[in-house]
């Protein structure tokens, strides 16, 4: 348990400590992220540079904002644009383009991309733009070319990821929330939302199972491993204040159930990015300024400050957050908390490279 007593004295046992103290470990960290600065949208790599600083390594810059990132097997990067979005990137980690693929006519990029084992097939969350329906794009690893599409089984597909409990299946998050292709991303007739875990088999897409939570207005939005039990990261989407207020943002699936865990403390009903951590999950809640720790049961663990906490990732040398305009860097066995300043306003997820 994280208690009040282990983050105070966290937090006090700082100032004695010196910069990225384990520098072995910590300096040997690279996060590849998107972010937003005076210049634009980039994304690029960022690396410890000494004095509590989270420096730019290297940068690209992109039409628009970049969601979903993924570090594929020959050590390239792959980017898409937040939904609706109309770009698919691929960059090295110097900063050089190496491949785009434009959305076709009628779709729209959803925001996330992932790699099959082989890494000879992409699959994309997209978006009919004229039906409003989601698709499973199926891509050539190589060209980024389109093969084939496949139903996401409903609306507002966002993130997808191999499925642990089942083989040759993929499990997606369908958001779930109504939109118009000439307004983008404004919601609206909340109370037709439908979200779901969609099973899809990858020899053809087949659904093979779909599973919703009791409370229609909470939307799947980021997914997380940790062993056999999926961590979801919720966005509630209740038009009363107080049910929003209140509302849960992480759900568990074991293959076979799905649930929601009620929330231990006001999180506003926001998880942006969830982190399989430790032996739980690390949810970034910027509208509750902190990160929530909860265990892979649902127990609560407990939670970190952080100002616009979203991006979450975890690595060897502890649990990495980017917040407003600063990150977070937690190592439990150290009891200390690190505030590395970043050069830009950091976006919603980055991934330890």
């Amino acid at each position: 348990m994280l208690s009040r007593r282990r983050f105070l004295t966290g937090l006090a046992g700082l100032a004695a400590l010196p910069a990225f103290a384990r520098a072995g470990q910590t300096q040997a960290i690279r996060l590849a992220a998107a972010w937003q600065a005076d210049t634009g949208h980039h994304v690029g790599v960022l690396a410890p540079a000494g004095e509590g600083v989270l420096a730019i390594a290297s940068a690209l810059r992109v039409p628009t904002r970049a969601h979903g990132l993924l570090r594929e097997s020959s050590g390239n990067l792959l980017a898409v644009a937040r939904r609706p979005g109309d770009w698919l990137l691929r960059w090295s980690m110097d900063g050089r383009p190496l491949a785009w693929r434009w959305s076709e006519p009628g779709r729209a990029f959803a925001g996330h991309v992932l790699a099959s084992a082989d890494g000879r097939t992409l699959y994309t969350t997209e978006i009919d733009l004229e039906s409003g329906l989601g698709l499973i794009g199926v891509r050539d690893g190589a060209s980024l070319e389109k093969r084939a599409e496949w139903p996401s089984q409903g609306r507002d597909p966002h993130m997808l990821v191999h499925d642990a409990t089942h083989p040759d299946a993929l499990l997606i998050a369908n958001g779930g929330v109504p939109t118009r292709p000439e307004t983008g991303r404004r919601k609206h007739d909340l109370a037709r939302m439908d979200s779901s875990l969609v099973r899809l088999d990858v020899r053809g897409g087949k659904a093979l199972g779909q599973w919703r939570l009791d409370d229609p207005r909470l939307s799947l939005r980021h997914l997380a491993w940790q062993g056999a039990r999926l961590g979801i990261a919720l966005q509630a989407e209740h038009d009363d204040p107080a049910a929003q207020a209140a509302a849960p943002v992480l759900a568990l699936f074991d293959g076979v159930n799905l649930a929601a865990v009620p929330a231990h403390m006001p999180l506003a009903g926001y998880a942006g990015d969830i982190a399989a951590w430790d032996t739980g999950y690390a949810l970034g809640c910027p509208r509750a300024a902190g990160v929530a720790l909860i265990a892979a049961d649902g127990a609560w663990r407990g939670f970190l400050p952080l100002a616009e906490a979203c991006a979450a990732q975890a690595t060897h040398a502890g649990l990495w957050v980017a917040g407003r305009g600063r990150a977070l860097m937690w190592e439990p066995a150290a009891l200390a908390q690190r505030l590395v300043v970043a050069e830009a306003r950091l976006d919603n997820h980055w991934i330890a490279i």
